[in-house]
């Protein structure tokens, strides 16, 4: 080890912020400094993923948890894990709109709006979207279905469940498949992590349902399906036959190029074929992938064929419906030849809303 106070090797470094933010008060000081600057900093790129996020990362620990309300009361505890818990965080308000995708969360509320019906969530996470469908539900007597094999994000999912005085919040630790007699294990960190196979003896493994399974197991109408299962949401549709024949619920799914093969176009992906097999219409759903307030401006929906795919591997989410009168104007806009990532650093042609940031 070196004496050179010049030497800031990433060890050190790291070392000495995760002291830093050990103490409460000075922690909460350094993150609003952060966010101070980044309406100060001259830079060209993400600023929070290459700067601010990154110093704030290194203040925290893996069991370092927040609370969180927001505008309309609604209250979180969350993990200080990924860049769901960092960018909601680091939200400009105090008391944000959302917990993460703006756009995402705004299609999902009015898409339960007059549901009659029970919600299905799959990949619930700590329920940044499950309990404000929950709360949007718990009037018209609708269930949410949570599935959430990471148990530490399944305890924290049912911990906002009781903060919010929720009754309508189901909770599965297993994960689904198109089969419910596999044995499946999460590869990976958190909310990145991907199921893979896994030995019955293994003591990480977890039990898979399919959808159909579980609705007639628990005698369910499903209005609305939610899957963001990093790689397994066509397993999770394959395993839906029944219900998206009968039920024909709304689906919002995420694909992703690490999981999901389009370089022939998104209309001959597998997950899009399958979907057009039962009549529904699909398209790409524009978001920024973490948290920006979006205010009124309206949803932006890209056709299939429409779809700018160039770039990174990257994701995004999509909605499909039976009936494109559910997406009505002024609050859905369909475009062309944009991409499904807002990028406030990015192409504003390809890469922002077109009514501006």
């Amino acid at each position: 080890m070196t004496n050179d106070p010049r030497d800031l090797s990433g060890a050190r470094l790291q070392t000495a912020l995760r002291q830093l933010g050990r103490h409460p008060q000075l922690r909460a000081s350094v993150l609003a400094l952060l966010k101070r600057a980044e309406s100060q900093l001259d830079y060209a790129g993400p600023v929070r993923d290459d700067i601010t996020g990154t110093i704030a990362d290194a203040l925290h620990d893996d069991a370092d948890t927040y609370e969180k309300t927001l505008a309309d009361g609604t209250r979180f505890k969350f993990l200080y894990r990924t860049k769901i818990a960092r960018e909601f965080l680091l939200a400009d308000d105090e008391c944000p709109t959302h917990v993460w995708e703006p756009q995402t969360t705004r299609l999902l509320l009015h898409l339960c709006r007059d549901l009659h019906a029970d919600a299905l969530v799959g990949g619930a996470y700590f329920g940044d979207q499950a309990i404000l469908l929950a709360r949007a539900l718990q009037g018209a007597s609708g269930s949410v279905h949570c599935f959430e094999p990471n148990h530490d994000q399944a305890d924290m999912l049912a911990q906002n469940a009781r903060l919010n005085h929720l009754d309508n919040v189901r909770i599965n630790r297993c994960g689904l498949w198109h089969s419910s007699d596999a044995r499946l294990k999460l590869d990976g960190f958190d909310s990145f992590a991907n199921a893979v196979s896994a030995q019955a003896d293994d003591p990480q493994a977890f039990s898979t349902v399919s959808i159909d399974d579980y609705r007639a197991a628990q005698g369910l109408t499903l209005g609305l399906l939610q899957l963001d299962i990093e790689g397994a949401e066509l397993s999770a549709l394959q395993g839906a036959r029944q219900t998206l024949a009968e039920d024909r619920p709304h689906v919002v799914f995420e694909v992703h190029r690490d999981y999901v093969d389009w370089s022939h176009g998104l209309a001959q992906t597998d997950i899009c074929r399958y979907l057009a097999e039962f009549g529904y219409t699909i398209h790409a759903l524009r978001d920024f992938n973490s948290h920006r307030e979006m205010g009124n401006k309206p949803i932006e929906l890209v056709p299939l064929d429409q779809v700018y795919l160039d770039g990174p591997a990257h994701g995004f989410n999509m909605v499909a419906v039976m009936d494109p009168a559910h997406l009505p104007a002024p609050l859905f806009k369909r475009v062309a030849h944009v991409s499904p990532k807002l990028l406030a650093h990015k192409n504003p042609a390809l890469h922002h809303p077109l009514d501006g940031l």
